[in-house]
């Protein structure tokens, strides 16, 4: 893995030696965030053999977006390539997505923010991001973090889903307290390529949240599904 928290490059995670890269995943950081923040989710996806890009916040450094247009050209990195974003990289995910549409297989959208939040304090703001005490710990501890980002009212692209013709996976924690969850699902709403799952007492930061390791199970689930065909089969069933 290489560091890269101050600057638009990405923070890398890699399949294990021996096997074969079944894909890339490319995450947009939402705000106050930076590539590194997502080592937990990286490195498992990693472990499943998918390679991870992990970019920093869009709405602060515009820099980042032209690195995932290179990482989605970059023809080193095996498909299928996967744009996800978190909390405001859900916007911009899709922007890019509107504009290469060669380039994305899909999409899988994090936290999307449908309104302003007033963040509080720190303690509040810790508890709306995420209920995972390892979690929180580590933001605490981080100095590239950029507490109150949360809070600030930025400019964004719309979240045009029309304009997106590949799959869509959207997460929501059902106790987001920064996106209401209803807010969230009426934009998504309509839209049949989107398949949107919720998490049982979640909150804002799902890929960094208590059940992060059932959040990272419903993505490898989605890859392995969009591997086979875009129309997502189904590959696994309940017993009746």
């Amino acid at each position: 893995m290489s560091s890269s928290s101050l600057s638009s490059a990405p923070t890398s995670w890699d399949e294990p030696e021996g096997l074969a890269a079944r894909g890339t995943l490319i995450v947009l950081s939402g705000r106050g965030e930076h590539g590194g923040v997502y080592e937990r989710f990286g490195r498992r996806l990693a472990f499943d053999a998918y390679r991870v890009r992990a970019l920093g916040d869009p709405s602060a450094d515009p820099s980042v977006l032209d690195e995932a247009a290179k990482l989605l050209t970059d023809e080193s990195l095996p498909g299928p390539k996967v744009l996800v974003g978190s909390d405001t990289g859900t916007r911009y995910a899709l922007q890019v997505a509107a504009e290469h549409p060669a380039g994305v297989d899909a999409l899988i959208l994090v936290g999307l923010p449908t309104s302003p939040w007033e963040s509080g304090s720190w303690d509040d703001e810790l508890a709306a991001r995420t209920a995972c005490p390892t979690h929180q710990g580590r933001l605490a501890d981080d100095p590239a973090f950029r507490r109150g980002a949360i809070g600030t009212t930025v400019d964004l692209p719309e979240p045009h889903l029309d304009q997106v013709q590949v799959p869509v996976l959207a997460l929501h924690g059902k106790d987001d307290p920064v996106s209401p969850l209803d807010l969230a699902l009426s934009v998504y709403e309509g839209h049949g390529h989107v398949r949107t799952v919720t998490f049982v007492g979640g909150r804002h930061d799902v890929l960094n949240d208590a059940l992060h390791r059932t959040a990272a199970a419903t993505v490898v689930l989605f890859l392995e599904r969009l591997r086979l065909s875009p129309e997502l089969p189904v590959i696994a069933k309940g017993l009746a």
